[in-house]
């Protein structure tokens, strides 16, 4: 459905909005192109990512998957590799850190996507939840993977295998989510986040989202290798001499992300 997403800048920071809680396939194609254009656009240094209303998103929505079922069932999953497999991949990959407003219900792929980000805030009382095993599904959109790595394979096994829903205080006590606050307050504290990470030291940032993305993996010589290999090109910033110039005058580092 056209329109169903929206992007805004302003200061650096990329505003992606969801406004509908189901994804169709066309919001997911419109969903892409818009997270292509943000990694495609230099002036970009930190992405907020929300939704409206009572919900953030539940994933795929199931009136259009009825209709795949009904007309098609051999290949209405297809779009599982088509559509969902890249989204996640283009969010996962974009250089600058993204903060996730939740300011609703969290479902299914849903929570794929929100686990995709940086940094997430949640309203108070919004519900999560796998999904998936309820409607006879396995999970997708990295869905499993990233609840390993939060959570730890015992509690990520718990969850998909009986997806009762979960209020967004136990989300932050198990750090799914990094701060709950009022539902009126989401995008505003989710938008300040961003706004602190699009003034900052964004190279840097970006060192972090690497390091991050292959530390459990990698092994420890690894590990190393690569942090001694960006702290090597991160020396040669113009961020780096302006914090450590700053630090000397006791004064606040201006960071402009070179």
């Amino acid at each position: 459905m056209p329109g169903s997403v929206t992007r805004e800048d302003a200061g650096g920071v990329a505003t992606i909005t969801l406004f509908r809680a189901g994804l169709t396939s066309a919001m997911r194609r419109e969903l892409l192109e818009v997270v292509r254009g943000v990694a495609d656009d230099g002036s970009v240094r930190a992405v907020l990512l929300t939704g409206t209303g009572r919900a953030f998103c539940v994933g795929q929505d199931l009136a259009e998957h009825v209709e795949s079922l009904r007309g098609d069932a051999e290949h209405s999953l297809s779009v599982v590799e088509g559509e969902y497999n890249p989204l996640v991949l283009a969010l996962s990959a974009l250089r600058v850190p993204v903060v996730v407003g939740i300011n609703g219900a969290c479902a299914g792929a849903g929570l794929g996507l929100a686990l995709a980000g940086d940094l997430r805030v949640a309203a108070a009382g919004a519900k999560f939840t796998t999904a998936f095993t309820g409607i006879g599904l396995s999970s997708d959109s990295a869905l499993a993977a990233r609840l390993v790595h939060s959570v730890g394979v015992a509690r990520a096994t718990e969850l998909l295998l009986l997806p009762d829903p979960f209020p967004a205080e136990t989300a932050l006590q198990w750090g799914l989510v990094h701060r709950v606050v009022d539902a009126a307050e989401v995008v505003g504290e989710a938008r300040a986040l961003a706004e602190r990470l699009a003034s900052g030291p964004t190279a840097a940032y970006r060192a972090v989202k690497t390091v991050l993305a292959t530390a459990a993996t990698d092994g420890l010589e690894g590990t190393l290798a690569l942090e001694a290999r960006l702290q090597d090109e991160l020396g040669r910033t113009t961020d780096h001499s302006e914090a450590v110039e700053a630090f000397l005058a006791k004064r606040t580092p201006r960071f402009t992300g070179r």
